[in-house]
């Protein structure tokens, strides 16, 4: 998990804009709250010409994933001259039962209102991470929303190592997280509460530490 530095996807909007090229972002995590907006393109403040989504589309209770476009993306599909048809059938596309699902998702988002609960969290959320800033072999620490990466030091001939071992003792404790090289990356549930931000740190910590 990287956070782009100030004014960063602006200049990258900027450079898009100028030799006409597509700019994506891919919000399949960041989508639907994670960072108390939406999307993040919404948290930046910056118009992408497409993005991808899925996971939080649904709550994950049933697979679903979709790409918002651009109206004259859209419309160059649609409209444009003949030969440049999008052909696009995939056997579960619009899938009924995953549809119904991201209409529920999106109802319980608005009627608990938890992309501002998301939001309220973050500055605990980042207060709790960051707290494992002394931890032996903690190199970094990333946040963003309620979302984290603590990076760790590889260990000499084995990249990954050190995070995978991590990855299962918190496993074995019962908590999930995800792996990625030797960082941790953390995504925790909208609903999540401050007690159990406390207890993911502690166990993550807990792991961290137990791992030479």
């Amino acid at each position: 998990m990287l956070v782009p530095p100030e004014g960063y996807l602006e200049r990258i909007r900027e450079i898009c804009d100028c030799h006409d090229i597509l700019l994506i972002f891919d919000e399949v995590i960041t989508g639907f709250g994670r960072v108390g907006d939406a999307f993040a393109a919404d948290r930046f403040g910056i118009v992408p010409d497409m993005i991808t989504m899925a996971k939080g589309i649904t709550n994950a209770t049933v697979p679903m994933s979709a790409v918002a476009v651009r109206k004259n993306i859209f419309d160059t599909f649609m409209d444009g001259p003949a030969g440049i048809e999008l052909f696009h059938g995939y056997t579960y596309s619009a899938h009924p039962l995953a549809c119904v699902a991201g209409l529920a998702a999106l109802d319980v988002y608005a009627e608990e209102d938890l992309f501002v609960r998301a939001a309220s969290l973050a500055p605990k959320w980042e207060d709790a991470i960051h707290s494992l800033s002394g931890h032996a072999n903690v190199i970094d620490i990333r946040n963003f929303g309620l979302m984290g990466g603590v990076e760790l030091e590889s260990r000499d001939g084995a990249p990954g190592a050190r995070a995978f071992d991590v990855y299962m003792k918190c496993f074995e404790t019962g908590l999930m997280v995800r792996q990625t090289a030797d960082t941790i990356a953390l995504s925790p549930p909208l609903i999540i509460t401050e007690s159990q931000i406390d207890e993911l740190i502690g166990i993550l910590g807990t792991a961290i530490t137990a791992t030479d």
